[in-house]
Formats: structure tokens, sequence, C-alpha cells
């Protein structure tokens, strides 16, 4: 068993205020794992089954406490409802510089909270090799746990900022486009989108805000042919997305 000191450290980073106060987050699960391992990014701790430890290939880095647990004492301490592999204490990385220039992608979110939403979305643009993430003041964390597991092991490719959203979009260099989701925009089916720029994304119960759509430079609108109300904000950004790589 892990003693009291590690047990309570790690259970407070369930929380953003400890994460934020330590400079770390936690990793969960076989897949984060494996991908955290082959990172760049630096475990401070890690905490592991012997079954998964003793996985052929699994490179442990060197001088990081690695301590032997049971799936119990996992379920007990992290977040997930079952884990058999572990977890691990790692550093929250330094911010690269934020690129915003032709020829670049970003995807914002504007108060996109579901952290299983954010992390989706951060897996998203991992597969379309955007340049990252940039994150509204009032979306979920990034480092939050269920963000971490969402991703599927994008965290370790994909960087992310937090700003001030409209004030950083007023900033951007001029002749920069800011594309954004909206039902009365133009139908996406009929544009020729080129990768450059910024898409943001809004909640899927409010959409933008209107300090940020004031921001756009084109609206966009996804055509339905049914009867559904509304698209997930990730599933509405995966088409999107989709519509600037098709002549790719």
């Amino acid at each position: 068993m892990v003693s009291k000191a590690v047990a309570k450290y790690v259970q407070q980073l369930h929380q953003k205020k400890y994460r934020q106060r330590t400079g770390t987050f936690l990793v969960e699960g076989a897949k984060s794992l494996r991908e955290l391992l082959s990172s760049t990014l630096q475990p401070e701790r890690l905490l592991l089954t012997a079954e998964f430890a003793a996985t052929p290939g699994l490179r442990l880095p060197a001088r990081v406490p690695v301590e032997v647990v049971s799936a119990d004492e996992l379920t007990r301490l992290g977040t997930l409802q079952t884990n058999d592999a572990g977890l691990a204490v790692v550093r929250i990385p330094d911010e690269p510089p934020l690129p915003a220039q032709a020829g670049e992608l970003l995807l914002a979110l504007d108060q996109v909270r579901d952290p299983g939403n954010v992390g989706t979305l951060i897996r998203l643009a991992d597969w379309y090799g955007l340049a990252g993430v940039v994150l509204s003041e009032t979306c979920a964390d990034a480092w939050n746990p269920k963000t971490v597991s969402a991703t599927m092991g994008s965290f370790t490719r994909v960087p992310v900022w937090q700003r001030d959203l409209p004030a950083w979009l007023q900033q951007l260099p001029a002749g920069l486009p800011v594309y954004g989701a909206d039902l009365h925009g133009d139908n996406v089916h009929h544009q020729q989108l080129r990768p450059t720029g910024v898409l943001v994304m809004g909640s899927e119960s409010h959409g933008l805000t209107p300090p940020v759509e004031a921001c756009l430079t084109q609206r966009l609108h996804i055509p339905g042919r049914g009867g559904a109300e509304s698209l997930n904000v990730a599933i509405s950004a995966a088409i999107l997305l989709d519509n600037f790589y098709r002549g790719e």
C-alpha cells in the first residue's frame, strides 16, 4: 500500500486548485500510461499494478519512484471506475509559444465545460494535426483527469493554452480568418476552406458567447436532414474540420 501522504497527494490532484498549486496532474489507465511513457512528459511518480509493470517493452523512466499497487487501490486513489494498469503523477508541461499565423489551423473552445468533450476535441486536434487548442477561461481544465483520459493519449502531443478568448482573438494578425459554428452561417459543404486561421467551437447548449461571436470573420453551418435539435460539440467540430482538409 502507498503511504498516507502519497495517497492524499494523489487524491488532491482530482481538484484543479491542487493541480495549479503543485504544477502536476494525473494520468490513469493503460492506454494513457503507454502514451505518457513514450513521450517527453516528465512523470514524478508511478503507481502500477505488477501485471502492467511487467508488460513487455514497457519503458519505465530511470530515477522515477515506482510503487506496485493493486487494482483496488488504484480505484480508490484515482478517478476511473476500474483501473488494472496504474496511474502517474506528471509535471504539467510548460506552454510553448502560441502560434497564430497563416498556414496553421488552431481550434479554440468557448465555454466548453464538459471535460469529456474537451478531451475528445483535443484528440480531434491530434487526428487532424492542428497546431494546438486554445481554451477560454471558462472551459473545463485541460489537466482534469477526465479530460486527460478522454484524449486517449493525445495530451502528450497537442499543445493547449488557456486564454481570455475574446482578447486573444482581437489580437490576431489582420486578415487571419476566424471561423465559428452557427445555425445561420454558410453551408460548410459549399465552402472552399483552407486549414489556416482559427476554428471556434462553443458549448452545445449555449453556442458562442457574444464577445467571441463578434470576432468571427465567417460563420459555418452544418446542414441537417433529420429532426435532431443539435449536434454534440465534438461531432460538429469533426465535421467542420474534415471540410477544411477535404482537398488536401
